[in-house]
């Protein structure tokens, strides 16, 4: 509707692995990405409720010779392409980690090879959420990170949580572990989790029911009165039965506009563009936190890609 706005990004991209730096363990080339769901599917591999459970894209057969594995991390666009006409939407990509009405801890696995969804585990053991099931869809947005050496103003004081963005869908829909969905981005939670800040992006099915009557953060409070509360009430709970301290919020704990949030998003779309180029990599001896230092160096060996042609520009929102 006329109240979105217009994003525009180069369709085309070649990712081939950093000329200066081994090859990673990674394909060597990526010839296409992908900007919606179109012509890829979903395979699951393992035993589910084991630890070697993985769950992975692929583009399907004809598409290119065999099933070509795909990052829902990496080859996935941070804006969605209409597959009808091959041009931008207003919308962005989620890809689907949690499903509503769930509580197994599936996430991307952001230091493998390929990225897939698998289920969280400490110390061996496979991770729920004990406070139950989730209310809403839980995911990312592809091709983000929250940089650990980034500390974000509004963050009181906290470095990004090494994560793609983390995206809450309250869409009626239950969305499928790597299943990705257009979303109407609406408003963004800063929590602050264990030290380290981890934005909540609210977002809702570009095809749901209510996706015309919101948009922007004001609206959900206005036709889903209580909604963003209880949004709020889970992340604040729920590690307390873990043993663990409620959760805390920067910014008064307030959930920002749309407009706050776009901001957000660009942030960290530029900050995973110079993680797979290396440039993160390269700075990293800047960074006076010896730990943060090996997490970047383990993420960025395993991730490691060159942006090709002039997609070294972020998205313009």
């Amino acid at each position: 509707d006329g109240t979105d706005t217009t994003y525009s990004i180069m369709q085309a991209e070649s990712l081939v692995p950093i000329k200066d730096d081994p090859a990673p363990a990674r394909l060597l080339k990526r010839g296409s990405s992908h900007g919606s769901s179109a012509n890829l599917g979903i395979e699951s591999h393992g035993e589910e409720g084991t630890l070697e459970y993985r769950i992975k894209a692929h583009e399907k057969d004809g598409v290119a010779k065999g099933k070509k594995e795909i990052s829902l991390w990496h080859d996935v666009t941070l804006v969605h392409i209409d597959p009808a006409t091959d041009r931008p939407t207003p919308y962005l990509n989620f890809v689907c980690e949690i499903p509503k009405f769930s509580r197994k801890k599936y996430e991307i696995a952001t230091d493998e090879v390929g990225n897939p969804i698998k289920q969280d585990e400490k110390k061996g053991k496979l991770r729920e959420f004990k406070k139950g099931d989730i209310f809403f869809n839980y995911g990312c947005l592809p091709r983000t990170w929250e940089d650990p050496t980034f500390f974000h103003p509004d963050a009181e004081g906290c470095r990004g949580d090494n994560d793609p963005v983390d995206v809450c869908d309250i869409g009626m829909r239950i969305v499928q572990p790597g299943e990705i969905r257009p979303v109407k981005v609406l408003g963004i939670l800063c929590m602050i989790d264990e030290g380290e800040a981890d934005w909540k992006v609210v977002a809702i099915d570009a095809e749901d029911k209510w996706a015309p009557f919101l948009n922007d953060i004001n609206d959900v409070e206005k036709h889903l009165p209580g909604q963003l509360d209880a949004i709020r009430e889970w992340f604040r709970t729920y590690k307390i039965p873990d043993g663990k301290p409620p959760n805390v919020f920067g910014l008064g704990e307030r959930f920002m506009d749309k407009a706050y949030c776009l901001e957000v998003i660009k942030e960290c779309n530029h900050a995973w563009k110079e993680l797979i180029t290396g440039e993160k990599e390269r700075q990293i001896d800047e960074v006076e936190d010896e730990g943060v230092r090996k997490l970047v160096r383990k993420l960025s060996k395993s991730n490691l890609l060159d942006l090709g042609g002039a997609d070294d520009e972020a998205p313009s929102f």
